[in-house]
């Protein structure tokens, strides 16, 4: 099997001149993969119900006939300006009260039946054309779900599925709490979106409707999706995209998509951009959850750090992609393929920037293009990885609320953190679900779980009586599914709560250690103390503690350690980033340098990119990178992944 490489491509936007241009280009670059049609819906459809193929029907022979695969998308994410005047109830309206007009993308209610109904015509009419078309590879329904509104249609879908959910006033009541500030409900027709109001809206309600949007823009999926299915048996996705923004639980999306894709884009310059490159792949893994899922687009040349494109250095861009493929990735894909001449992304870094062919930026897509076909073999490896973090949507959407004893408190923030450390560890994590099987991992971790069920707690106790390590952090099990506080998780790490202590500052520890952001009073019951607090109102009161249950061990962390201080827990790093990927006998060590200093790695086998036997050592050049595919316990370094020296399993 192939790795997929390419990216988006909008050949509505330019002449045919420049499509043969194109396919020649992208031949010499080693594309073989690219999404069609993503927001060509006005190209497409003109007017309502006439449509015009004729300029797709001769991309798709241009592309087939260069070697170049196609993602047909369904244009939906951006309705045409005829399809804004003749449904203006379809406009979304914000929380604040404010009905958008056209002018962007994502400028509908997908609760409103005009826009549903549109949405499937423009898809079938698609896979009607396409649907046995050689050049397709895959279909790509919609772009980057996640639009929300709090319109009137939106607030009668909403209601109907809180009567799903609930089934009666009576259970909604107290599911949110409505006996604060008067709020109960005696008709469903008083029940509204969290919709911007007096002081703070109730945050069950805030979270309720992140849900129910989860669920209504996936049923808006599953609809095109099936009409696609009529047509086509191609494998059908849509591109997830990751923000506090976005209502969409993906790890519940996975199962309707049969390859997870995912949009990344890094917000940091320095190598904080790889961290955040490994976080999201490594959470995309997770989603996936064994399933082939790819990297569908990132930023060729550029990091959007705050607004203002910062340039990637030379390499950047190979090492980010690798990275991607290192830890599931199918292939490396872009937006976009070509930097558009106008429009409001007219800056956005393309594979062919502004500047042309002759240019640094294309010269490294070449390069990755001329490398990837020798690394096809790691395709159908897994990632070696014996270390979880649990990672919950619906906890993050709960600790977005305005109701919290700190606006300090983030729980991506809190998931990052945890995973940075085993990242500079040089340890490579999974992501998995409060729900999901966790036999397999030597440690779990567990960031800031605010929100935790009761067959949650259940399941980890029983992960740790069997002989797990597990490591709560602090801010957990303080809620339940219904954001009632309950302290979840005292008598599995025999410790108790009794104060939040919110830092402006950071507070000492006694073994010499940091803790910022957030402390807590901690009694522990039937726990033994690791560290303490040290000065201020909380000195002696236990920081650290860890309980032997069964035949594993409970800690809880009741503090954002620093950096210094997680990095002893956790252990020391390898030089360069390191990701291991196995089958059978065999194993591939990818190892990516993101320094300015040559690195000299143990390793054994034959390195791919250079087609070199390695026999002890490999130097990996500075902001370099090297796959050694290795037999059975010949793979050289650290083979594992654990957390350190307090591992017991």
């Amino acid at each position: 099997m192939n790795l997929w490489y390419g990216g988006d491509y909008n050949p509505e936007q330019w002449d045919p001149a420049v499509w043969k241009e194109d396919v020649e280009l992208m031949r010499r670059a080693g594309v073989n993969l690219v999404t069609v049609g993503v927001f060509s819906w006005s190209r497409l459809e003109p007017v309502p119900g006439r449509y015009e193929f004729g300029w797709l029907d001769e991309v798709l022979e241009l592309l087939y006939g260069g070697g170049v695969r196609v993602d047909l998308a369904t244009p939906t994410a951006s309705p045409p300006p005829w399809f804004s005047r003749l449904h203006p109830e379809a406009m979304p309206v914000t929380a604040d009260g404010v009905r958008l007009t056209h002018g962007s993308r994502d400028t509908y209610c997908a609760c409103a039946p005009a826009y549903r109904d549109a949405a499937k015509g423009i898809a079938r009419a698609l896979a009607q054309r396409y649907g046995d078309h050689p050049a397709l590879a895959m279909w790509h329904v919609h772009n980057e779900y996640g639009t929300t509104c709090y319109c009137s249609l939106a607030a009668e879908r909403f209601r109907e599925w809180l009567r799903e959910h609930y089934g009666s006033l009576e259970r909604l009541n107290e599911a949110w709490t409505t006996a604060f500030w008067s709020q109960g409900y005696g008709d469903w027709r008083d029940v509204e979106p969290p919709r911007k109001t007096q002081y703070l809206v109730n945050p069950t309600q805030y979270l309720d409707y992140r849900r129910f949007w989860s669920d209504e823009l996936l049923a808006a999926y599953r609809e095109q999706k099936n009409v696609v299915r009529e047509y086509s048996e191609l494998p059908v996705t849509t591109n997830f995209v990751f923000g506090g923004w976005v209502p969409v639980n993906h790890a519940t999306w996975s199962a309707e998509v049969d390859v997870v894709a995912i949009d990344h884009y890094p917000d940091e310059a320095g190598i904080g951009a790889e961290e955040q490159t490994a976080f999201g792949a490594d959470l995309a893994r997770g989603w996936a959850g064994g399933k082939p899922w790819l990297l569908m687009e990132q930023a060729a040349g550029g990091l959007n750090v705050g607004r203002r494109w910062h340039p990637k250095e030379p390499g950047r861009m190979a090492r980010n992609s690798l990275s991607h493929i290192a830890r599931g990735s199918r292939g490396a894909l872009f937006f976009q393929w070509r930097a558009s001449r106008g429009g409001a992304e007219m800056y956005h870094p393309a594979m062919v920037p502004h500047a042309g062919p002759d240019s640094r930026m294309f010269r490294e897509i070449t390069e990755l293009g001329s490398v990837l076909p020798r690394l096809a073999e790691v395709a159908e490896s897994n990632v070696v990885a014996e270390v979880a973090i649990l990672w919950d949507a619906e906890c993050w959407w709960g600790m977005q609320g305005t109701h919290l004893p700190s606006s300090e408190l983030d729980y991506l923030k809190a998931v990052r953190s945890a995973h940075r450390h085993f990242w500079r560890a040089g340890v490579t994590v999974d992501f998995a679900a409060p729900d999901a099987d966790l036999s397999s991992y030597r440690v779990v971790v567990v960031p800031s779980l605010y929100l935790v069920s009761d067959e949650t707690v259940a399941k980890l106790t029983a992960y740790v009586e069997s002989g797990g390590e597990l490591v709560v952090g602090y801010f957990s099990g303080v809620v339940d599914p219904d954001l009632r506080v309950r302290p979840a998780f005292a008598e599995l790490l025999g410790v108790r709560v009794e104060e939040f202590h919110p830092l402006a500052d950071e507070v000492a520890l006694a073994s010499g250690g940091r803790g910022q952001l957030w402390a807590e009073d901690v009694q522990a019951f039937a726990a033994e103390v690791v560290d303490r607090y040290a000065g201020g109102v909380l000195d002696g009161k236990p920081a650290i503690t860890r309980r032997q249950v069964g035949e594993g061990t409970a800690w809880y962390v009741s503090t954002e350690l620093d950096d210094a201080t997680a990095a002893r827990l956790v252990g020391a790093g390898e030089p360069v980033e390191t990701v291991r990927r196995r089958a059978g006998d065999t194993t591939w060590t990818f190892r990516i340098n993101h320094s300015t200093q040559d690195v000299v790695v143990p390793a054994i086998g034959v390195e791919l990119v250079t087609g070199q036997n390695v026999d002890g050592e490999l130097t990996v050049p500075a902001g370099g990178y090297a796959v050694v595919r290795s037999s059975a316990g010949a793979v050289g370094g650290r083979a594992g992944a654990a957390a350190g020296s307090q591992r017991r399993r």
